[in-house]
């Protein structure tokens, strides 16, 4: 069973949380490199801060030996996580009687059915047109599909030997069912029969954001002001449900919200309180399960068998799309900033698949993605995708990708998160050329803080905490050298996990230092908890101390309610563990008899604007796109977009227990694509607010022409990537990176020109992509090929990628203009290595006409790798439309 996940999330292997530091507990699937919840730093072997020894300190011959034992530990948990994972696929085969599996059969869906079937009128849309699902043509013709559907079941099996979960009828013809391998087979050789897939899991992939992107100033006044920006306009949301109660949701502060008649979605009830999940701001509320619980991967006690968020992430990705303007964001008493979606009158459909520790199942989130296309969204936003492209032959063809096409047929505009197994080449899970696979970018909001030591020496760090009082040093007290007895060594007390095995009279009223353990990077240990120690024992601070850390790990600031550092610089934390030696005191046994080390902890909730932004994050995955399992390259740029993504402030599930270092809060600072993605379907709403019959693709357009290649600056943006010794450092940024640019929502509403494409012209990308089987794709479109695109270039993409440029190529375009008379000129530039020219260098477009051009690419010399360049449209009346080129030259 193939697995997926949230590109929230990811590489959330062995290590600290990007969003908050560390936390996680260990399992396998943790291990995985690819997307994962929330993102997490590369696998790091740290040295304790202190040994169990009288001194307090450890010496070197003492790290070593710590370091080879986790090393040790480190191999040792590879292999188990190894054979935990063979003894899955062993158990899958010996053990397990029945699997899931999503099974598409004859005949068209509701979406794309044109008639011939007696009885039954057409129910077909055009290209971007809204599905009528209250017709009486849909509901008969939706009924007779799913009376198919048991027919076939029942001619071929007995009954009670299988379990049919969903009907899908709308978006695909087929169904997802509870089978043994034999019964598979069978119906894999059944009439009438198109496809048979296993099931395969998923993973679930603001304070400062909407001033960043100029939302307050630049666009919400175009709408009518915050109050007014997204007004009616629904976004669906594929996670893991929502915390309802939380302000950023709530509609008593707000003008009242009036109904909805386009909306048709349901609002489940608590099974305790017996109250809606919906108010107003949320209109829809449901859950999916029925796959997950077949799988036997459902836990009611932690999961929730309702819309309620059991995580986290659902409502945080909620609320950066959609979630009220000015909500405070307080955490331990202070302050943080206030909060806002960016579209903040949008309206919110949830649609639960995704849970705590699975993620979720592809036929429960078919069946979510089905539903909310049936209710009427306007906007899906998905912070979900495969961990890898070997789940289908094609990664444009699967019954996932083929509902998210059949939606955007059905005119809903669809943001995918890329995906969190950066800065790798060819690590994305988001592939499609019908959605947006969108970046995840570090924007200019920076949070530092000092500790201030008795000899005058500043050492830096991070904490989002405040400061000790000022003018007064505080003690420094290790806790190794606080420990009650020897008894309590085996409890590892320096990662300060554990008040109760430390004396509080010795911790009472001074700084304690802590050692950053291994504890900290397997998730068994969080800042938080080292925060409610040092609180339990009556420290005025603490001070985190990290000895030892591989190349690459990256660490964020946690909120805590006091003062405290995390000093993640090696060399810094020997400077401290020098002082302290030096001025701590002791008997000839080891044993302190006076702590003379003092220190001050900086302010460090006040963040810096660093005007390097923004900035491609480390875990974004990267381009090229791929387009089959085999990983050989398409001719189709992803990412599209880059949006932020890092340090992301929004609302959080109080019951959510995904992130040890937000246990309990209402609000959480997380990073991952799935951050990014909600950024770009809270802008989606506002365009589609003010241009309400744009098409996806004309909404996809407007985001990616407009957007930026420089950062505040004026500078080329620029990517977190790893050098040979894998530290973090910055290279030049590539479409790979970004796509287009990062996000401009104001130029966005305006974007003069658009590339429009529909149904037809995605279809004929896909039969014109080499390697794509025919009859594979009859499987899932229910149409004929369309070959007149010629190459799959050729699509009307905002993007130009050829993957196999051989001697020379000419590529068409169309652009149409949504905007007043306007005449436009046409320039561009490439790499040495390939020549590129346009045709014509200029033309004047009428309101809502069309026009082409041709852009021709020429090999001039072999270089290996890719050559990047871009075309630019200048119209007189102040439009830039602008799309990246990419092309790698062949002899042949």
């Amino acid at each position: 069973m193939a697995s997926w996940t949230s590109p929230n999330d990811g590489m959330r292997q062995m290590s600290t949380a990007v969003e908050g530091s560390n936390e996680r507990n260990y399992s396998p699937a943790g291990m995985q490199a690819g997307c994962l919840r929330e993102i997490k730093s590369p696998p790091s072997l740290l040295c304790c801060q202190t040994t169990q020894k009288g001194d307090g300190l450890s010496d070197a011959n003492e790290c070593d030996s710590f370091r080879l034992n986790q090393t040790g530990r480190f191999r040792m948990m590879k292999m188990v996580e190894r054979m935990f994972i063979i003894l899955i696929i062993f158990g899958l085969f010996v053990v397990g009687k029945s699997e899931i599996y999503i099974i598409t059969i004859e005949g068209e869906p509701v979406v794309s059915y044109r008639g011939g079937t007696d009885g039954f009128e057409a129910t077909a849309v055009e290209s971007d047109e809204k599905l009528d699902v209250t017709s009486d043509s849909v509901s008969s013709y939706s009924d007779h599909l799913e009376l198919k559907h048991d027919t076939l079941l029942e001619t071929l099996f007995d009954e009670g030997s299988y379990e049919k979960l969903y009907s899908y009828k709308h978006l695909i013809n087929g169904f997802a069912v509870d089978i043994s391998t034999e019964q598979a087979e069978t119906l894999r050789r059944a009439n009438g029969v198109k496809s048979v897939d296993k099931d395969w899991k998923v993973r679930k992939l603001t304070t400062h954001t909407p001033q960043f992107l100029g939302l307050p100033t630049g666009v919400w006044p175009t709408g009518g002001g915050f109050d007014r920006a997204g007004e009616d306009i629904v976004i669906g949301f594929v996670d893991s449900g929502i915390f309802p109660h939380h302000p950023s949701f709530a509609n008593h502060n707000t003008e009242p919200y009036g109904p909805l008649p386009k909306y048709r979605g349901k609002c489940e009830v608590h099974s305790d309180t017996k109250k809606s999940f919906c108010n107003g701001k949320i209109v829809g509320a449901q859950h999916f399960a029925k796959a997950a619980i077949a799988a036997r991967a459902f836990n009611p006690a932690v999961d929730y068998a309702s819309p309620m968020d059991g995580d986290g992430h659902g409502s945080h990705t909620a609320a950066i799309a959609a979630g009220n303007n000015g909500i405070p964001v307080r955490m331990h008493g202070y302050e943080i900033g206030k909060a806002s979606g960016m579209a903040p009158r949008a309206r919110i459909a949830v649609y639960k698949a995704l849970y705590r520790i699975f993620g979720g199942f592809v036929a429960d989130v078919v069946a979510a993605i089905e539903q909310a296309v049936h209710d009427g969204v306007d906007i899906l936003n998905l912070s979900v995708g495969p961990n890898s492209p070997g789940t289908a032959r094609t990664t444009f063809l699967n019954p996932f990708d083929a509902t998210l096409l059949s939606a955007v047929k059905a005119g809903v505009f669809v943001a995918q998160a890329a995906g969190n197994g950066g800065p790798f080449a060819k690590s994305l899970i988001s592939y499609s050329p019908w959605i947006v696979s969108v970046a995840a970018a570090v924007d200019d909001r920076r949070y530092k803080n000092h500790l201030t030591l008795g000899n005058g020496k500043i050492l830096a760090g991070i904490g989002l905490s405040p400061a000790t009082s000022l003018n007064k040093k505080y003690t420094l007290v290790a806790a190794t050298d606080v420990v009650l007895d020897s008894s309590v060594l085996k409890f590892s007390p320096t990662d300060c996990q554990r008040p109760e095995v430390l004396n509080k009279n010795m911790v009472k009223g001074n700084i304690l230092l802590c050692g950053y353990s291994f504890n900290f990077v397997i998730g068994t240990a969080s800042v938080k908890k080292v925060a409610e120690t040092a609180k339990i024992l009556g420290a005025i601070g603490f001070v985190l101390a990290v000895e030892n850390v591989s190349p690459g790990t990256k660490f964020d600031p946690v909120p805590i309610g006091m003062p405290g550092i995390l000093i993640t610089d090696v060399s810094k934390s020997l400077e401290l563990i020098d002082y302290y030696k030096a001025s701590t005191v002791r008997d000839w046994t080891g044993r302190v008899k006076s702590f003379k080390a003092t220190g001050t902890i900086g302010n460090g909730l006040e963040p810096i604007l660093h005007k390097s932004a923004p900035i491609v994050a480390w875990f974004s995955a990267r381009g090229p796109n791929i387009k089959d399992y085999s990983f050989r390259d398409a001719d189709l740029l992803k990412p599209d977009i880059l949006a932020p993504g890092s340090l992301i402030w929004a609302s959080w599930s109080p019951n959510g227990t995904d992130e040890a270092n937000y246990l309990g809060e209402n609000f959480a600072m997380i990073s991952g694509t799935s951050m990014a993605a909600p950024h770009i379907s809270g802008i989606a709403a506002l365009i589609k607010q003010k241009h309400p019959h744009w098409s996806p693709a004309a909404i996809k357009s407007a985001l990616m022409t407009t957007s930026n290649t420089l950062d505040r600056a004026e500078k080329p943006i620029l990517a977190e990537q790893y050098t040979e010794s894998e530290t973090i450092t910055f290279v030049s940024a590539t479409p790979f990176d970004y796509g287009s640019g990062h996000v401009n929502p104001r130029a966005a509403l305006d974007p003069g020109l658009v590339f429009d494409a529909g149904y037809e012209d995605y279809l004929g990308f896909l039969c014109t992509t080499p390697g794509i089987d025919y009859h594979e794709l009859l499987n899932y479109t229910h149409h004929p090929c369309n070959y007149t695109l010629g190459h799959p270039y050729n699509l009307n993409s905002p993007s130009i990628t050829v993957s196999h440029l051989v001697r020379s190529q000419t590529i068409t375009r169309t652009v149409t203009n949504v905007d007043e008379k306007e005449t436009y000129t046409i320039t561009s530039k490439m790499a040495p290595a390939i020549t590129i020219e346009t045709n014509p260098i200029s033309m004047t477009i009428g309101p809502g006409a069309s026009h082409k051009f041709t852009v021709t690419l020429t090999v001039r010399s072999l270089t290996e790798s890719y050559s990047f360049g871009e075309v630019l449209l200048k119209g007189n009346r102040g439009h830039k439309v602008r799309i990246p080129v990419v092309a790698k030259g062949y002899k042949r």
